[in-house]
């Protein structure tokens, strides 16, 4: 829980990092004149965070695998073969996120 903990304080404290450029923007300079960004920093969150979480999920379901197979080592092929459909769904639903963040 500690670990968890930490990792969110790091996040949160990302994102204030982040905002405080953009909180700073004082009056515009003229009405003619338009500011663009390079970025669109929404889909950039979006798609670090579909990629962070993809990176979690399968990392929790190997070790979990891996400590069943060490366990019982006669069903390791079994375990195996099922890890590996569930990383495969995990992934696709990674890459349907990640192109749902390009569009936007």
């Amino acid at each position: 829980m500690a670990q968890f903990l930490k990792y969110a304080m790091l996040l949160v404290g990302a994102f204030v990092a982040m905002s405080v450029p953009a909180m700073a923007q004082g009056e515009p300079v003229a009405a003619a004149v338009q500011v663009t960004p390079l970025i669109s920093l929404t889909s950039t969150f979006g798609a670090g965070l579909v990629v962070i979480g993809a990176g979690l999920g399968i990392s929790r379901l190997s070790s979990a695998a891996f400590e069943s197979m060490a366990r019982q080592p006669e069903v390791a092929a079994d375990i195996k073969g099922s890890m590996v459909i569930v990383a495969a769904m995990i992934e696709g639903a990674a890459v349907i996120g990640l192109i749902v963040c390009m569009i936007n």
